[in-house]
């Protein structure tokens, strides 16, 4: 059975969460006999493509490839508000694009009840993005690589916040929490992978140019665990979510991590994460060690059910179901 990945992962487009997912259950994938894998390929007939993504690349390819075609809703309508200029006209394009597909994979409960109520007539199912263990882990020497090019001494604490630099990814209240918490270093890891078509790109350029002086914002870096490594503890204040991998990712680094409060977080993640609904609560949280400490502890555990190498045998099963005759 041959089943092509199609992921526009080109320039700073394979450093979003669609690329990094693809690329994990990719490198996991069984190698079974009957699995013919290949990534971005463009010639020879397939039996199932799996796309991550629907640019224009991905739906090139979709017009001409003969076989099943599958797509993962990393993104959906509502996580576009705050993150992309003209979300509106982006979303209407979401149905008649999602309707050429012949499956979906929703990653989360919550995204699958959004893509059913968009789409009721396109067959679903529901397998979560995943976390590689053996690679987000915490690592003693690159917690000290890290911290020394921050200038942070270990009894320093130091909070991490990954992706975008977006209203939805609420870099607002990461600088607001900044400047209410002067002896914490807040850092940012990521940058504006969509260009000037992220939501208030020239406003948040003018927000980071007078930021408090214990903020940094690092923009990409090659290896994240060495920013999961350094860090005490991962925040993420965003407003709209199908999954969060990154919480994944920080949560198997061993990171306690403080979240905002939304539906789709609670669900997913439940009392393995520290929830916050208004910016006090999120400074108390920050600055509670007793409380971050018990969750850190428990963090690693939690993943287990989400290791990337039971994920990508759901992919598996799920290719054969619908490619096999």
């Amino acid at each position: 059975m041959k089943i092509n990945f199609v992921v526009e992962d080109f320039s700073v487009f394979k450093y979003i969460g669609s690329a990094t997912a693809a690329r994990a259950i990719y490198r996991n994938m069984p190698r079974d006999a009957d699995l013919d894998l290949s990534w971005n390929s463009t010639r020879g007939r397939v039996d199932l493509a799996h796309f991550h993504t629907f640019g224009p690349m991905a739906l090139a390819y979709r017009t001409y490839m003969r076989g099943v075609k599958v797509l993962t809703a990393h993104s959906t309508p509502h996580t576009n508000v705050g993150n992309i200029a003209e979300s509106g006209f982006i979303n209407r394009l979401y149905p008649p694009i999602y309707r050429g597909f012949d499956h979906i994979i929703t990653v989360s409960n919550p995204c699958d009840r959004e893509i059913k109520a968009m789409l009721p007539e396109i067959a679903t199912t529901m397998i979560p993005n995943g976390v590689d263990r053996g690679i987000f882990q915490r690592y003693e020497d690159k917690r000290k690589a890290f911290r020394a090019a921050l200038g942070a001494d270990e009894d320093e604490t130091v909070v991490l916040a990954l992706g975008q630099q977006t209203p939805r990814k609420g870099i607002y209240d990461f600088l607001e929490l900044a400047a209410r918490t002067p002896d914490v270093i807040w850092v940012w890891v990521g940058g504006f992978p969509y260009g000037r078509l992220s939501k208030d790109y020239s406003r948040i350029a003018r927000e980071k140019r007078r930021a408090s002086e214990n903020v940094v914002f690092t923009g990409f870096v090659p290896d994240v665990t060495e920013a999961y490594s350094g860090a005490d503890l991962f925040f993420f204040g965003s407003r709209a979510e199908t999954f969060g991998l990154v919480i994944l990712e920080a949560l198997a680094s061993g990171l306690p991590v403080v979240a905002r409060g939304i539906p789709e977080l609670r669900e997913i993640f439940g009392d393995a994460v520290a929830f916050f609904d208004t910016l006090d609560e999120a400074r108390d949280l920050v600055q509670s060690k007793a409380k971050l400490h018990l969750s850190g502890d428990k963090a690693r555990r939690f993943t287990e059910q989400f290791d990337i190498r039971l994920i990508a045998e759901a992919h598996a099963k799920l290719y054969r179901r619908l490619a096999e005759p």
